[in-house]
């Protein structure tokens, strides 16, 4: 949230636009909040990374943010803000888990247990502050990364309204009065930076910061309304371009769920077990960083081109996704986005799979040796502990996955084409059944082979030498 959405408010500010300030609500006991009450709500925001193919570092001293309360121990506090007549938005950040509706949630509670119901509750109170006033509904954004976050929510909040038998004017009110937008956050926001950097950074700049944080250069927060209303209260959005509102924000989920996001999937397997620990160690070495940039670029962005979606803006757009990995300044480990990796590889990349090998783009491709690398780092033993940890170079790795018990049992057949035949076929674990893709399981079994006899990377350096071939004959 500091990384992103208080960037933009900050410097609207700054610019004489927004004119307005947070109330940060913490809804958990994690983390001390005492630095917030100590610095004025002030933080240093450290940006570093690359941008536009030149290394850009810049320091902002963020003065969004009033005050913190806590939701668990100031929620009469809480409540107090609803009466507030400057109050027009909210902007929720818990996490994708919470966007939930809990039926026996207490609403009266100090405070209630779920989000929603802690936002049911706020706006109740807001209704009752302003008599029903329909010109003092509030626009609400969230931001957690799942899609229509924004109708989600309402729906929840609708249900909870009509389960807890509020009166039919409050719900016409919730209904009409407050607009719910869906939005998409795209910004990597390590959070605190190591004590070392921590300690360098406050040297240059003659202070210290305990609540110093660091991003990176891109930043989009693209959100989801054609209401002129709105766009007066999101009034920020006009200081800087990453802000984007927009009647419909799928093209700029496509772009980050397939460029970004699918190539991490195809490519973290790959390169967890040839020995890279992080995402810009992985774009130093030659051959990843290759197979990377023509699995974006000549792959997945020839996959998602549409009437809506031109090859010059996933191109434009995948360009700047692999700035984004080669920052410097990242440590984004491989191993933390294989969380839930058989999940993220349908979500992600099965509708790219089939189209790729529908439409005949390639036969053997890249998506096929980064999905042979998946089914080699799901091979795993189950531990005393009852997870599940499979071994690369001399070295045990945890396989934090759902389906992680399925591939283990899978991999105790001796036959790679029986192995990949189970997996691709499985479609309740796809979908589909991937074996129907033409080429795409001799492709795989072909690759996973390669791997497991030559490794990664001489796998990897003959894989390209046979694509350059292919193209010259």
């Amino acid at each position: 949230m500091r990384g992103l959405p208080d960037y933009f408010i900050d410097k609207a500010n700054k610019q004489g636009i927004f004119n307005g300030r947070i109330v940060m609500v913490k809804s958990t006991d994690s983390g001390d909040t005492g630095a917030y009450a100590v610095q004025d709500g002030l933080f240093t925001q450290c940006v570093r990374g690359i941008q536009n193919q030149e290394m850009t570092e810049e320091y902002i001293i963020n003065a969004s943010i009033s005050r913190v309360l806590s939701a668990r121990n100031q929620w009469l506090d809480v409540l107090d803000c609803a009466a507030n007549p400057e109050l027009e938005l909210i902007i929720s950040n818990t996490t994708e888990v919470v966007i939930v509706l809990e039926e026996d949630d207490n609403l009266k509670g100090d405070p209630p247990a779920s989000f929603p119901g802690k936002l049911l509750a706020f706006l109740y109170e807001r209704y009752k502050a302003f008599n029903a006033d329909t010109n003092k509904g509030l626009v609400i954004v969230p931001t957690e990364l799942i899609i229509d976050n924004g109708s989600k929510l309402k729906s929840i909040l609708m249900e909870l309204a009509h389960l807890n038998m509020f009166d039919d004017a409050f719900i016409e009110w919730l209904e009409t009065a407050n607009r719910f937008c869906n939005s998409l956050v795209d910004r990597i926001v390590p959070g605190k930076l190591p004590a070392a950097q921590q300690k360098a950074v406050e040297e240059k700049l003659g202070y210290n910061d305990e609540l110093m944080i660091m991003s990176e250069p891109y930043r989009l927060w693209a959100i989801e309304s054609g209401d002129p209303k709105t766009k007066m209260t999101l009034s920020f959005a006009k200081a800087d371009e990453g802000v984007v509102i927009t009647p419909d924000i799928s093209k700029h989920r496509e772009l980050k769920l397939r460029l970004l996001n699918g190539t991490h999937t195809f490519t973290c397997g790959l390169a967890h077990l040839a020995g890279f620990e992080t995402v810009k160690e992985g774009m130093e070495n030659k051959s990843l960083s290759l197979y990377v940039n023509n699995l974006m670029m000549h792959e997945i962005a020839r996959c998602i081109v549409n009437e809506n979606l031109t090859a010059e803006q996933a191109h434009a757009f995948g360009k700047k996704v692999l700035e984004r990995f080669r920052n410097p300044f990242l440590d984004h480990k491989w191993i933390n986005i294989t969380l839930q990796y058989s999940n993220k590889m349908r979500m992600r990349n099965v509708s790219l799979l089939q189209k790729h090998y529908l439409e005949g783009l390639h036969t053997h491709g890249h998506m096929a040796l980064g999905f042979a690398a998946y089914l080699l780092f799901m091979k795993s033993e189950e531990g005393e502990n009852g997870k599940y940890y499979g071994k690369a170079n001399n070295t045990t790795y945890p396989v934090q996955d759902e389906q992680a018990g399925y591939f283990s049992q899978l991999w105790q057949d001796n036959k790679l084409k029986n192995i990949v035949g189970s997996a691709l076929g499985n479609e309740k674990l796809w979908g589909a059944d991937l074996t129907a893709l033409p080429g795409f399981a001799v492709a795989v079994e072909f690759y996973l082979d390669s791997i497991i006899q030559r490794g990664v990377m001489e796998t990897l350096k003959e894989f390209e030498i046979k694509r350059v071939d292919k193209l010259i004959s």
